[in-house]
């Protein structure tokens, strides 16, 4: 390159350095050498610097203001760029690093707006395509890639409709003699796949039969934009594709083995985007054959893998974690969800489960986020739970050649997709188990960390199957072994161990009670020699204990062996300290599980809690009143903080409330709840419910605030705090008592609304109807006029939930309001019965309620109008109440 090129380049660079700050709305300044102050410079207030450059790149002037003297230059805001012209006549400058960094500068300026106000600049490049110059041809699809890529959504509802002319000009060089180009040509066009833009679809044929035959293209850029292509057409316009998908499955199944990897993830992501479509199992029915043995091939470990993974190294334990290595963690509380009525036999908070996927790949965190490799594994996954068992005659085989392969790199690849297909095949698999889990208990001993690593997450996959057996056959050999793992010498091994021993805790529940000993001696004995990323696992599986054994936990020798490392590493750690969320996470089970057990632990954890909450609405106050003095607090703090709080309240019940006398919770809870974000105000109604139900007499004189707060949140779009709210209410409503009257109508119009609304969450609705059946059960005279608006869907919506307090009196109160109003029930008084008939064990008095309602209303219609009436009813729901209530 020569002197005048470098120097373009080098101008080009300080244009495009000033003006990406200055369009992101930095001030910019430059700082003069100290021996040479500003005033000496005796320049006019604005001066024309010229930067000489090459005849072929004379891009022209800096426009710099120069004010009276000061310390700094401003630039901002008179900064000029480059003037249009000047930039385009670089698009084809001869050197690829001028004409790409032309093209940034250009884009980036039409990404912020500029593009209406530059009317030439899309007819102007789309003129350069034609060049005869391939430079300039280059350069200038470079720039509309860019463009494509920053300004899509300008582009298709420009009232120009430049689209209808750029898609055409596109696919014409679908079949250009360089590579380079072709690849522009398809990138620019799929910008445009999944919007659906009127100028694609008007052009889609002749899209596909350009995509068609750049299908076995040579340049592997090109092969992915095509792959590329397909994928997103599958989604935004699979009708176009089914003529032709037999031929694509093939053709994907070929990209998926690309010696390329770039390729080959673009085209496994087809099998991801295929299964949510009902054609999958037709379509691909013929192909699984040679489609499963592709993906697992995929799922082997490279040898560059193993060398990112550092996968000779069997004893890593003792070398420090680097703090990079640690991935950012967000608060996912266990407990705010205030409350999962459960089902009987089952539980009913499934709406708030964790949406993060459990790919078991975490092993692979030192490689990129998504590989080739995971993503083969997902595709098995999701193809397990289209076809099931239909894919066990083709994976079997398979499984049996990897999982005992000398190899034990296939020997990895195979236990991963035994994994991997165990949600989905799991009824067909269950024959196979009682040979398999053994062998996979054996594989936990491998000489190879990734084998073992990979082992438990797998194991984990079965465990459901262990523990529903007799005599814990596999459970406790399958536990030992995994305990064995959690104290592995291997830091991926003790993190793999320790998280699929979280799952083997909620999966096996007070099953562990006869180990429990053996469990936290591990356990405890690990934390001397957990890194600090593999202790923020180890303070989960903690927590999972103690949710998983409830009070069971509460024994004197327990306690003595699990407390005194979690209040270590709780004095050590600062308030700023991020690693204190899991910890106080772990800490809100533990407290919850152990109860009166916490209590010695309890006041300085209470303490210090509060003290978090306080010192973050404090930052976010002085924050709002001057941020250019104080950062934005982390609320994360407040909210595990607030969390902790719950479970003490709970774990600790009345023995909470010296605490909260002392302390100023009930003026920082009043400011939580008003807080802006979702999150704080649902642990904040969360807190506000436990400490309603442990210590009313704190709560009771703050209830004029607070109820005016609940009643502004009942907002099912957030279910999280709408359901914490709602449920908070009940809890107020059961303690106040009659003179719950005065709030009535705060909140029954909306829980009226929630409860009818369609698609609401099954938890919300068992909670407002909870709380509904509340405020009946103490303001009967005000709820009862209301009756006919929610009587069916309330009946419906607590006909499955078990037997417990909650239920009891929710239907105390429906009692209490068809006696003020039966006429608000007749409509629908078979739902009514179905409820009654739900419930397994009421109490004698309740019972009785149930008794008198039933006869009073056959007594109202007479015998004859009764058994018409019942005669409608299934037989189970006739014959419980025939048996129990003698109607």
């Amino acid at each position: 390159m020569g002197f005048s090129h470098l120097l373009s380049l080098l101008l080009i660079h300080f244009f495009l350095f000033f003006t990406h700050f200055y369009l992101l709305g930095y001030p910019l300044t430059l700082n003069p050498s100290p021996s040479l102050p500003v005033s000496s410079l005796s320049l006019p207030p604005h001066t024309l610097i010229h930067f000489p450059v090459s005849p072929l790149n004379s891009l022209g002037y800096l426009l710099i203001p120069l004010p009276s003297p000061s310390p700094c230059l401003p630039l901002h805001p008179y900064l000029l760029t480059p003037s249009q012209a000047e930039c385009l006549s670089a698009v084809g400058d001869p050197s690829p690093l001028i004409r790409a960094t032309v093209g940034i500068l250009i884009t980036t300026t039409a990404s912020k707006g500029e593009l209406s106000t530059w009317p030439e600049l899309l007819p102007r490049l789309c003129e350069m395509l034609d060049s005869a110059d391939y430079n300039v041809c280059e350069g200038a699809f470079g720039a509309l890639q860019k463009i494509c890529e920053d300004s899509a959504e300008f582009l298709e509802k420009s009232p120009d409709r430049p689209l209808d002319t750029l898609i055409p000009k596109f696919l014409q060089f679908f079949k250009h003699s360089s590579s380079k180009i072709r690849s522009h040509a398809i990138a620019c066009v799929n910008q445009f796949i999944i919007s659906k833009t009127q100028a694609l679809m008007a052009n889609i044929d002749a899209f596909l039969q350009n995509l068609f035959h750049l299908a076995m293209d040579d340049d592997p850029d090109v092969r992915k934009n095509v792959c590329r292509a397909l994928v997103m057409l599958l989604d935004a316009h699979i009708s176009s594709l089914i003529p032709h998908m037999h031929n694509i499955i093939e053709y994907m199944m070929i990209r998926t083995q690309d010696p390329d990897e770039n390729v080959a993830l673009e085209a496994c992501e087809f099998w991801l985007s295929l299964a949510e479509h009902p054609i999958c199992k037709e379509a691909l029915k013929p192909h699984l054959p040679k489609l499963i043995p592709i993906l697992v091939r995929g799922m082997k470990y490279s040898e560059i893998d193993i060398i990112l993974l550092k996968g000779d190294v069997e004893e890593d334990e003792s070398v420090p974690d680097r703090s990079e290595d640690i991935k950012p963690r967000f608060h996912k509380s266990r407990h705010t969800i205030r409350h999962e009525p459960m089902e009987n036999g089952g539980s009913g908070g499934e709406e708030f489960a964790d949406d993060e996927s459990d790919d078991g790949l975490d092993d692979d965190s030192s490689l990129s986020d998504w590989n080739l490799r995971k993503c083969s594994a997902a595709a098995l996954d999701v193809l397990a739970n289209v076809f099931r068992e239909e894919m066990l005659p083709v994976i079997l085989p398979i499984l049996k050649e990897t999982l005992f392969h000398q190899e034990w790199e296939i020997r990895e690849s195979g236990i991963l997709a035994l994994g991997a297909i165990a949600e989905g095949c799991m009824n067909g698999m269950t024959q196979h188990l009682p040979e398999l889990i053994p062998y996979l208990i054996s594989c936990l001993q491998h000489k190879k960390a990734l084998v073992r690593s990979i082992t438990c997450w797998t194991l984990s996959r079965y465990c459901h199957w262990a523990v529903v057996l007799p005599d814990h056959t596999f459970l406790k050999p399958l536990m030992y072994e995994l305990l064995k793992c959690v104290l592995d010498s291997n830091k991926r091994v003790q993190e793999a161990a320790c998280s699929a021993f979280a799952t083997l805790e909620e999966e096996a529940c007070t099953e562990l009670v006869p180990y429990l000993a053996d469990i936290l001696k591990t356990l405890v004995f690990a934390f001397k020699k957990y890194q600090a990323k593999n202790l923020l696992i180890l303070y989960d599986a903690i927590g999972t204990l103690a949710d998983s054994v409830g009070n069971y936990l509460n024994k004197e020798e327990y306690i003595q062996m699990l407390m005194p490392p979690l209040i270590e590493k709780w004095n050590i750690l600062k308030d700023e300290d991020k690693d204190l969320f899991p910890l106080l996470e772990c800490l809100s089970s533990v407290a919850t599980a152990l109860q009166s057990g916490f209590l010695p632990y309890c006041s300085p954890v209470y303490q210090r809690c509060v003290s978090l909450v306080e010192q973050t609405l404090n930052q976010t106050m002085a924050h709002a009143q001057n941020p250019g003095q104080f950062e934005a607090a982390d609320k994360d703090f407040m909210i595990v903080s607030l969390d902790l709080l719950s479970g003490l309240a709970e774990g600790l019940n009345g023995h909470v409330g010296q605490l909260v006398q002392q302390s100023n919770i009930m003026q920082l809870l009043y400011q939580a709840m008003q807080d802006p974000m979702p999150e704080v105000r649902q642990s904040s109604f969360a807190l506000l419910g436990d400490l309603t139900k442990a210590c009313f007499q704190y709560v009771a004189p703050c209830i004029s605030e607070f109820m005016p707060i609940l009643g502004q949140n009942l907002n099912p779009e957030l279910i999280s705090v709408c359901n914490n709210a709602t449920w908070a209410i009940g809890e107020i409503s059961v303690k106040l008592g009659p003179e719950m009257r005065v709030y009535i109508n705060l909140v029954l119009t909306d829980l009226i609304f929630i409860i009818n609304k369609p698609n609401t969450p099954k938890t919300l609705l068992e909670n407002t109807a909870i709380t509904i059946g509340r405020l009946g059960y103490v303001c009967p005279n005000e709820v009862a006029p209301l009756l006919q608006q929610f009587i069916r869907q309330w009946c419906i919506s607590l006909r499955n939930i078990r037997d417990n307090e909650e239920k009891d009196s929710a239907f105390r109160g429906v009692c209490n309001m068809i006696s003020v109003n039966p006429g608000g029930v007749v409509e629908d008084f078979i739902f009514f019965c179905d409820a009654i008939a739900s419930w397994i064990n009421p109490k004698q008095d309740l019972k009785e309620m149930f008794h008198k309602i039933l006869h009073c209303f056959k007594e109202q219609v007479g015998e004859d109008n009764w058994k018409r009436f019942t005669e409608q009813f299934p037989p189970p729901l006739k014959d419980r109440l025939s048996q129990h209530y003698g109607v």
